[in-house]
Order: C-alpha cells, then structure tokens, then sequence
C-alpha cells in the first residue's frame, strides 16, 4: 500500500501542462511525451482548424489517450485565459519555419493571457532551435525568425514571467535524412553535396528525443528562467561525419561534390522568400557552425547532463530507418 501511496503524492506533484500547437509536427510529439511521463495533459484546440480533418482526428486521438481538449484561440482573448487557468505549465510549439507558417508573434498574445492568468509557473515559448540570443549577426531574410523570438523572450521577461528556452539544434527528420541538404529529407545512394569542405559541425537531435527532454525539464528547478541546449554528444557532428555514416551502412561511397560559401548565397538569392529564410539557416549552421562552435554559457543547462538516464538516438542508428 505504501507503494501507491507516495505513488499517488509523486503524481499529484507533476505539473498540469497546456500544450498549444499540439497537432504540429513537434507539437504531437510534445502531448504524448507529457502523457508518457505522467503529467496531466491539455491541448489547446483551435476553431481555426475548421475542416482540417487530420488536425481533428488527431486531437480526438489524444483525448483517447488521456489528454484534455481545451477550446481556445489567439483572436480570443479570455479563451487563452480560462484555458491557462487550468494549467500549471504552456508549452507553445507553433510553427516558426516559414515554408509551413510564421507565426512566432502571436505568442505576444499568450503572454498578455499569462500575465492576465497569474497562475503559470513557467512558460516554453516556440524555440526548439538555434539559441536566437547568439544570432544577432545573422543575415537576411532568415535572421527575422530569430528577431521575432527575441521579441518574445523580451516581451516574457519584462512581463516577470517564469521561463524554459529549450534550444533544439537540427531536427533529425530534416536534417539527417537528407544529409543535410536543402530541398532533401531522405538520403540519396548516390552522391551528396557538401556545404564547403563539411567539416563544421552541427548537433542533431531526434524528434521524439526533443520532446522527452523539453518535458523532463518543466518541473525541474535546475532549468528555471534558463536556457536548455540539447547536445547529445555523440550527435555533434559535421556534415561530412554524417555522410560517411551514411556510407558505411549502405556500404559504398557517395559522389561527392563542394558548394563554396558565395555559390550557396547566389543560389539563395534566387529563390522566393520563405525558401530564402530556410536557407540562410543553413548558411549559418552548415558554413559557420554556429550550433556547435561556443561552449555554453552560466544560466544554461546541457540536456544530457541533466537527464543521463534519458538513452537519445544517435545519428547512426537514426540513419537505420532509410536503409
């Protein structure tokens, strides 16, 4: 008896967690970790979504599984309130990459709500990327999505309320499946090409894995009004050292060919804008390393140091799926 006992008491200490963008490609990822680890789960569920019948099935899906559906938008602003009533802890994942939508600003929304509310113990806004704190010197058009990320975190700073920037690095499902190259998410069988020699190195993390982590981290106090870098050592990578991941599982060598840094900005200039902004991400991950290439600072967390129990992915078994 004793047993359920502190059992029940340990559960009724997690947090109640909202998780707006809960149908988003890291969004659902985000309700099931929470649900995984026992926390009481809500998912803001948008009017907006109208007629999309995946986005709704895929809500009814999670209230299947445990999680509470909470009906609230962004135009409406006591909905967001009486939706953060019932909660402890936001987690916001809309999307900031603009070939899907750029919608990092509407959080400035939810921060009015929360500070209406008063009840949020902490707040993760829509990171899950490069730390934009670090890209002051980024270029255009792509830096905008780390300026707007900045005017959130300004705007819950001044505002006093208690936060988590979770920075994620490169998704693997776009970034190892096409071996880091734009335009590509599976990895070809025949040849590959580099961003300059493809020696920087970058830092890769699976999306499952992303969402393990960021729940791990809301209740602890060790990440409070922090930032939390997920650097898997083992997948600090370069471009070059995935690729020939890659090789020695199909067992052959790709066709190698090299983009120098002023080819890619020429290319880049070519396309439309959304493609532009994705691409001047790959500018500064790929040709400056700009994930990988400072040590973390005090006020900031690594995410395998806090969590060691956490057994990551790695870019090698990761690459398995495509075989």
């Amino acid at each position: 008896m004793e047993h359920t006992h502190t059992h029940i008491i340990k559960m009724g200490l997690k947090s109640k967690v909202l998780i707006i963008g809960g149908t988003g490609y890291l969004g659902k990822r985000l309700v099931k970790a929470s649900l995984e680890q026992g926390h009481e789960t809500y998912v803001l569920q948008r009017p907006e979504i109208g007629v999309d019948i995946e986005k709704i099935q895929m809500l009814l899906s999670f209230k299947k599984q445990g999680a509470r559906l909470v009906i609230g938008s962004f135009n409406d602003h006591r909905s967001l309130v009486e939706a953060l009533k019932q909660v402890d802890v936001v987690i916001c994942a809309v999307s900031g990459v603009h070939i899907r939508s750029h919608q990092i600003l509407l959080q400035l929304k939810l921060v009015e709500a929360i500070k209406e509310a008063g009840n949020i113990k902490r707040f993760l806004p829509s990171e899950f990327g490069t730390d934009p704190a670090r890209m002051a010197e980024a270029i255009e058009p792509g830096r905008v999505t780390f300026d707007d990320k900045m005017v959130v975190r300004k705007a819950i700073e001044d505002a006093g309320i208690p936060f988590t920037y979770v920075s994620a690095n490169c998704f693997a499902g776009y970034m190892v499946g096409g071996l880091c190259q734009p335009g590509h998410i599976l990895p070809s069988k025949e040849s590959v090409t580099l961003f300059g020699d493809g020696n920087q190195k970058s830092i890769f993390v699976d999306e499952d894995d992303i969402a393990t982590y960021t729940i791990k981290t809301i209740d602890d106090p060790r990440t409070l009004n922090k930032t939390l870098y997920l650097r898997p050592p083992e997948n600090i990578l370069s471009q070059r050292e995935v690729v020939e991941m890659w090789e020695k599982l199909i067992g052959k060598e790709l066709h190698k060919s090299s983009l120098s840094e002023q080819e890619f900005l020429n290319i880049m200039k070519e396309q439309g804008y959304a493609e532009q902004v994705g691409l001047t991400h790959y500018y500064h991950v790929f040709y400056h390393g700009c994930l990988a290439n400072f040590e973390i600072g005090k006020d900031t967390e690594e995410a395998s140091v806090l969590y060691p129990d956490i057994k990551y992915i790695k870019v090698e078994d990761y690459l398995k799926r495509y075989l």
